[in-house]
Formats: structure tokens, sequence, C-alpha cells
């Protein structure tokens, strides 16, 4: 199960797409203890991987709504300043949701009632503030290139962030905590 969970881990941040968080990386372990130092090495190339690879996700994602938003050169000078500026802001969000997740991996094996409850709740604060994030892009989209377009990168951009969901959640095992918290 420990091994479903980090790859599920993995998964998750490679689909949630660019980060500078994950640019600060993490300080070396003292070289007390061979173990202690392969530990460290293997979280600090996995963060090197993640933070490449989102980064990448994020260019590719910018491809795809490129691509479904169908843009003459004036359309497109309103819209990617706008979109540039939402990608920012999701990848700020998408660095509480790595944490969360990060947060349960590390709580899997010994889940409490507190812990599953506070994972809960922020991963539902996540989404409202992504949807919140969406609306204000949607708002700013339509002031600039009315409705239709505005739509149209609604639509593009919540199948994006399905997808995304999708993979995700099915990397992820359900949580599992004690029998007496269903009681």
């Amino acid at each position: 199960m420990k091994n479903q969970l980090t790859g599920g881990l993995a998964a998750m941040v490679l689909a949630v797409g660019g980060s500078a968080a994950l640019a600060q990386g993490t300080p070396a372990a003292p070289a007390a203890a061979p173990k202690d130092s392969t530990a460290a090495t293997r979280k600090q190339n996995l963060d090197q991987e993640i933070r490449m690879l989102r980064q990448d996700i994020r260019a590719d994602k910018a491809k795809v709504m490129g691509t479904a938003m169908q843009l003459d050169a004036d359309q497109s000078a309103k819209f990617w300043p706008i979109y540039k500026e939402y990608e920012t802001q999701l990848a700020k969000l998408n660095d509480l949701r790595e944490a969360n997740i990060r947060e349960y991996a590390k709580n899997y094996a010994n889940m409490t009632d507190l812990k599953a409850d506070e994972l809960v709740n922020a991963a539902i604060a996540y989404h409202k503030k992504r949807i919140d994030l969406l609306a204000n892009t949607y708002d700013k989209v339509r002031t600039a290139l009315g409705s239709p377009v505005a739509a149209r990168f609604v639509q593009a951009e919540t199948e994006l962030l399905n997808i995304i969901d999708l993979q995700i959640q099915s990397s992820l095992p359900l949580i599992w905590g004690s029998a007496s918290a269903a009681k």
C-alpha cells in the first residue's frame, strides 16, 4: 500500500502543474548515517524531478488551451496575459494541494479522525479557491473578449482540470482509519 501511495503522490504532483515552491528543494541530511543520506538524496531527486515535470505539464496545458481557443492575433494579445496571470495564481493554489497530499501520504498509515478531517477541509478549501479563481478569470476574459470566448475558456479549462483531478484521485488510495471512528 505504501508503494501505491508513493506512486499516487508522484502522479499527483506531476499532474498538478508548475510551482516555484518546489524549487527550494530539501536540504541535504548530514552525513551521519548512510540510510538517512540515501533517503535525503532520494527526496531531493524526487523534488527536482517533480518540479521539472510540473513545468512541462504547464507548458503542455497552455498548448492544449491555445488549440482549443482558436484565437486571432488581436484576441491572443488580450487573452494570453490574462491566462498567464491565471496560471500563476493556479500554481500557487496547486502548491497548497500538493502540500495537503504530501501530508496525507505522511499520515496515511496512522490516520486519525482529526487528521482526516483536517485533510478533507483543506481539500475542500482548495477546490473553493480554485473555482473562485476560475470565475474571476472568466470575468476578465469576458470583459476583454466577450462571453462566447470566455465561455470557451471555461469549457476548455474545466475539461483540463477534470482530467488532472481524475489522474490525481485515481492514483491515491482511499483513506482508512480506525473502525471505531465509523460508529
